[in-house]
């Protein structure tokens, strides 16, 4: 999945159902606002509410750091 993706304009948050940022390096979906990381799988997108994984605030605030850069 690239950030360009037409796919990521549909996908969205199974809690909160919103939108969520690629992770390229990670190879993650994430949602800054609950905190939480879902991963993809050989290019398919786990976003099962048990998928998800809850990120401490000093990882956030890097993934912060690192979308706000890559902006």
């Amino acid at each position: 999945m690239t950030p360009d993706d037409p796919l990521l304009k549909i996908l969205a948050c199974p809690l909160d159902k919103g939108p969520l940022t690629l992770l390229a390096p990670e190879d993650a979906l994430y949602n800054p606002r609950l905190r939480r990381r879902y991963p993809i799988v050989d290019g398919i997108p786990q976003l099962l509410p048990s998928s998800g994984e809850q990120v401490p605030e000093a990882e956030h605030n890097r993934l912060m750091t690192l979308s706000d850069s890559s902006s």
